[in-house]
């Protein structure tokens, strides 16, 4: 019995491919609880700045400075977890009693920046940086 020269090459080839396939690594690596909770003090500050401005007097607000409240919660929805860690560092700097204005004046300032440096275009009358 002869052996097909070229049926064997294939079929060495094949089980090569195989092999080379199965041999593949993993990698993993340790969360720590200082990330875990990093990230739910994230998402938490994410859902107490969302609650802020659902709340009937910010979005008057918002709207008396010509900011449509519903592109504010967009905006706030699409922030990175840095900028909503500073927003949220703002907010807990504000003395008590200014609760509602300081958290619309905090907002639109952030807006205004975010459109400074082109990140957002949420006000006509504001240039981008180049």
């Amino acid at each position: 019995m002869s052996i097909n020269p070229a049926k064997f090459l294939l079929g060495l080839v094949c089980a090569l491919a195989l092999a080379a396939g199965s041999f593949s690594t993993a990698f993993a690596g340790m969360v720590g609880t200082e990330q875990l909770l990093v990230a739910e003090q994230v998402q938490m500050d994410r859902v107490q700045l969302l609650a802020t401005l659902s709340r009937a007097e910010v979005k008057q607000q918002l709207s008396d400075m010509g900011v449509d409240p519903r592109q504010a919660a967009e905006r706030v929805a699409r922030m990175t977890d840095a900028e909503i860690a500073a927003l949220s560092e703002g907010l807990g700097d504000l003395p008590a009693g200014s609760g509602v204005l300081g958290a619309v004046v905090l907002i639109f300032v952030v807006f205004v920046i975010t459109d400074v440096i082109g990140a957002t275009d949420i006000f006509p009358f504001i240039h981008p940086v180049n």
